[in-house]
């Protein structure tokens, strides 16, 4: 366990929390379902194993099935999942602010781990889900800046040390970007719900709409029964015992 890379220790733990249904509001509100969220999880967790060849000469470039490839498909599905335009807008943006700033940072902080108050991939994935939070908003434009974002630096860097011709070998969303790629999505997601349900209490309670997920609904149905039962008001047992008490003396 302890040699278990942080980004699979966190997979573990989200799965375990959508397994036992601790995670369906957010799952909802991205229009995903558990068994769609574990089937992800599975795929990125075996993917993480598997690299695949892009390109030998001069340098050789590999991605990394879990630490990119199926990121970009689970972001890409969520994007043609998104109900709106502006929200599709706003998930590219910050995908690519998120991109730009983890590009930056590579640049100017210091290359060796040691020199750096924090681990490397916990800073970037901590920048990351903040700025693709205030870029995206949603949740689901924060995951998927957060999560796109990493990965797009990723292929930066990959793209640049191939054109300066430095030989070697990078695994675009392997090692800690594979890390960093887990915490900013779920770093993302974090802020968006914590801010999200403080706003939606200040406001009294969440916004209903034709774009709402069917879950959100769950608690406004109990606390609002049929108009049926509304409209029949219903005798207490007393009353009805009295009642029928008056009517066997009537006779």
């Amino acid at each position: 366990m302890m040699n278990m890379p942080l980004g699979m220790i966190l997979l573990l733990v989200v799965s375990v929390l959508v397994y036992f249904g601790l995670a369906q509001r957010i799952l909802d509100r991205m229009r995903m379902t558990d068994k769609q969220a574990l089937l992800f999880i599975a795929g990125i967790v075996i993917g993480s194993f598997i690299d695949i060849p892009v390109m030998r000469s001069p340098m050789e470039i590999t991605i990394n099935v879990g630490g990119a490839l199926l990121p970009i498909l689970l972001c890409i599905y969520l994007i043609v999942k998104a109900d709106e335009t502006a929200e599709r807008v706003r998930a590219v943006v910050a995908a690519v602010l998120v991109a730009a700033a983890v590009s930056l940072g590579s640049r100017y902080l210091p290359y060796e781990p040691e020199n750096m108050f924090m681990d490397p991939k916990l800073i970037y994935g901590l920048a990351a889900g903040l700025i693709a939070y205030i870029a995206g908003r949603s949740r689901r434009s924060a995951f998927i800046g957060g999560v796109l974002g990493i990965v797009l630096s990723d292929i930066v860097h990959a793209v640049t040390i191939s054109g300066l011709g430095i030989p070697g070998t990078t695994a675009i969303g392997g090692a800690g970007a594979f890390d960093a790629t887990i915490i900013a999505g779920i770093i993302a997601v974090m802020i968006a719900e914590l801010v999200g349900e403080t706003r939606e209490k200040l406001q009294g309670g969440p916004v209903l709409g034709p774009n709402r997920p069917e879950g959100l609904y769950e608690f406004s149905k109990e606390l609002h029964p049929k108009e049926k039962q509304k409209d029949t008001p219903q005798m207490p047992a007393n009353d009805k015992a009295s009642n029928n008490g008056g009517e066997r003396r009537e006779e």
